[in-house]
């Protein structure tokens, strides 16, 4: 091209818009995957402990979405603050209804688990669990996303959203925890 500007027409077939972009192959196409359909989260902020040595639901940290093609992905995100006994650890998992997702591979007593955490030193302390995983539902129906969390020890639960001492003082918190799905279209 010498100069001026190449007419739409001839860069590619099909119609040229603000919504296309133009291929490698020459053909104007709409964008594809990879865009987040809906986003979906629930928020906890009010305390509770696990005491349980096998997995139990995580009270009120559960999110239901319905995705809108079967292709879809579903990409999952939460944190948890929570507070132990530093001589004891603690898991989390996510579930999909009732199947565990993004867990470790089974290997002889070990838990499978998304997130293994062990107590911090000081009973004021909290820490953060917090992991990601990008499932394929393979379902246009209703799907419910949930924490599971047990304690290695049920003398000493794990503390959701509060400090173990929980003291009543100005350096002591009190926080939330979360879980949010995004919808990942193909």
């Amino acid at each position: 091209i010498g100069s001026g500007t190449v007419p739409t027409a001839r860069l590619g077939t099909g119609t040229a818009s603000s919504s296309v972009f133009l291929a490698g192959d020459n053909t104007w196409a709409a964008a594809g995957g990879g865009k987040i359909g809906q986003v979906l989260q629930t928020v906890v902020s009010s305390t509770f402990s696990v005491n349980s040595a096998s997995m139990v639901d995580l009270t009120g940290i559960t999110v239901a979405i319905t995705p809108v093609a079967t292709s879809s992905k579903i990409l999952v995100f939460f944190s948890v603050n929570g507070s132990g006994d530093p001589n004891y650890a603690f898991n989390i998992q996510i579930m999909r209804e009732t199947t565990a997702i993004g867990i470790g591979d089974a290997a002889s007593n070990r838990m499978r688990t998304t997130v293994h955490l062990q107590a911090d030193t000081f009973d004021t302390d909290l820490r953060t669990m917090t992991s990601m995983y990008l499932d394929s539902p393979s379902t246009t129906s209703a799907t419910t996303y949930k924490l599971q969390g047990a304690v290695e020890n049920t003398s000493n639960p794990l503390y959701i959203n509060r400090s173990e001492a929980d003291a009543d003082s100005t350096y002591v918190g009190r926080t939330m925890s979360q879980i949010t799905v995004m919808e990942v279209l193909a």
